[in-house]
């Protein structure tokens, strides 16, 4: 017997298991617009700002130091003009007898710096400016100057460079007599990496004094392997700084300062054997380099005060031997002929224990401290001389050393390439010849034939093979209007190029006149 509510039943059981298969095969698909809801993030601290405040505090005080030294730290591009013995093999410059074919780009590295007074002197290393051409500083406020060498000094890394400029920011310096082991120090360098148009900036690396007085000898090494400064190469003095900031190569010259933003140091890559981190960094004592910029800045070298011994380390069997009351001092085993140590009576097998009642305990320590002073300066030598004490009054000499005069590096003779306009550029009409050789499917408009090797358009990168399309936003038809827009053009002024390649996409160029 038919029965109409059990068939209703029937319906709506199938109906609802049909719809149930229906969902469950949409929701596969992703047809059912399932959401998900926002995660809620909790930006609260997990440890409570009391529990973590000193490590907090110290961080801050690494930002402020941060802040108010880099303003001083410069960037600094060293050129150095190379020569080669072959003839360039580029044919863009088979029609150009007069090009000397030996010239080559200059080769360019970098440093830091940092700014020591208002009117623009700058401390770096010896060895980031070294038989350098030409110098130029950059600012963080992206100015940049030519800078002139005022002097540089070998023996100790240190080298000082000037440049004309307002609105400087200087540091202050402090002591690196009063560093302590164990103190925490920053690192700040400007290396500019990258190039012009990225460079890599400032980089602040943080640690502790991990050592004081090391003598590392790779300072008279590198005087030995140079001819001219060899006999000279025990003048050499290192007294390092050690800590475990990290100090690379564009770091070298750069401050290393107290957490007061006191320079105590100038870091210096060139103590690390590779001359890259190798878990130990290297700083030049500030009170060090402060004596010798102060000759450099005087004299345009460093005139360095002699003692006139040569000497040793103390040890445990040494100091039993002389009848020392600590393993500390600098044993004599040389006196210089005609020396000053000669004239006032040191012996050899004295042990220096002082100069002027400053306890003196490595050799370092004793070279740095007669380094401090200036020829004709009397000091307090205290030795020890068969087993007693005993001060003598010296009056120092002046070393016989060959200090860098305050030049730069000679130029190489060369043919001088003669350029149409006066940024090193040679810009012809576009020819056949210049459209098959440079791959322009058109044959007008003006084009970069030649670039003076080391001019100001090939320090800006620009090549020939650029199309000139504008100068100073002008546009350029032929070479006729390079030179009428240039004849308008004065020294020191910026020129603007707005230039293309056959395959590439138009870039600009900006370059100053020289002055």
């Amino acid at each position: 017997m038919y029965d109409p509510l059990r068939a209703k039943m029937k319906v709506v059981f199938y109906s609802a298991v049909a719809c149930l298969f229906g969902l469950v095969i949409a929701s596969g698909l992703g047809w059912t617009g399932v959401t998900y809801s926002m995660p809620v993030i909790d930006t609260q601290p997990q440890i409570p700002v009391e529990a973590v405040k000193p490590a907090l505090d110290l961080s801050d005080a690494f930002v402020n130091v941060a802040e108010m030294v880099t303003p001083a730290v410069v960037r600094i591009e060293a050129r150095r003009q190379v020569r080669v013995s072959q003839p360039s093999p580029s044919r863009l410059f088979r029609n150009f007898p007069e090009q000397d074919r030996r010239d080559q780009p200059d080769q360019v590295s970098g440093g830091s710096g940092f700014i020591v007074s208002n009117d623009g002197y700058i401390l770096t290393n010896n060895h980031v400016v070294a038989n350098a051409s030409t110098l130029t500083v950059f600012l963080q406020d992206r100015r940049s100057f030519p800078a002139t060498l005022v002097g540089r000094d070998p023996f100790t890394d240190v080298a000082v460079i000037k440049i004309d400029a307002d609105g400087l920011t200087k540091l202050s310096l402090g002591s690196s007599d009063e560093l302590r082991v164990g103190e925490w120090i920053v690192a700040i360098g400007n290396p500019g990496f990258g190039g012009t148009s990225r460079p890599l900036d400032y980089t602040v690396t943080v640690g502790i004094v991990s050592a004081l007085g090391r003598p590392l000898q790779l300072l008279q090494r590198e005087l030995w392997q140079d001819q001219e400064t060899r006999e000279s190469s025990p003048f050499a003095i290192e007294d390092f700084i050690q800590t475990d900031a990290v100090i690379n190569p564009g770091n070298s010259g750069g401050p290393m300062v107290n957490l007061r933003g006191q320079v105590v140091g100038i870091n210096s890559a060139i103590a690390s054997r590779t001359g890259y981190y190798q878990g130990y960094g290297f700083a030049i004592p500030i009170d060090l380099a402060h004596r010798v910029m102060e000759d450099l800045v005087e004299y345009g070298r460093v005139r360095r005060a002699l003692l006139g011994v040569a000497m040793t380390g103390v040890d445990a069997i040494s100091a039993e031997t002389y009848g020392l009351p600590t393993v500390s001092g600098v044993e004599v085993t040389t006196i210089t002929e005609g020396g000053p140590a000669e004239e006032y009576g040191l012996k050899p097998y004295d042990v220096i224990v002082a100069i002027d009642d400053q306890p003196i305990g490595r050799v370092g320590q004793l070279q740095q401290s007669i380094a401090r002073k200036r020829p004709g300066d009397r000091i307090g030598v205290t030795i020890y001389r068969d087993g007693r004490p005993l001060t003598i009054n010296v009056r120092l000499g002046e070393a016989p050393l060959t200090s860098e005069p305050a030049t730069m590096a000679a130029a190489p003779v060369r043919d001088e390439v003669r350029m149409d306009d006066k940024l090193g550029l040679r810009i012809e009409n576009m020819t056949r010849e210049h459209a098959s050789d440079y791959g322009f499917r058109e044959v007008d408009g003006a084009v970069i034939t030649d670039v003076q090797v080391n001019g100001p358009a090939a320090r800006r990168s620009l090549a020939p093979g650029y199309k000139v399309l504008e100068i100073n936003r002008q546009p350029i038809d032929n070479a006729a209007d390079v030179r009428r827009i240039m004849a308008d053009v004065d020294k020191g002024d910026i020129v603007t190029l707005r230039v293309r390649t056959s395959l590439g996409l138009p870039q600009v160029f900006h370059v100053r006149v020289p002055g």
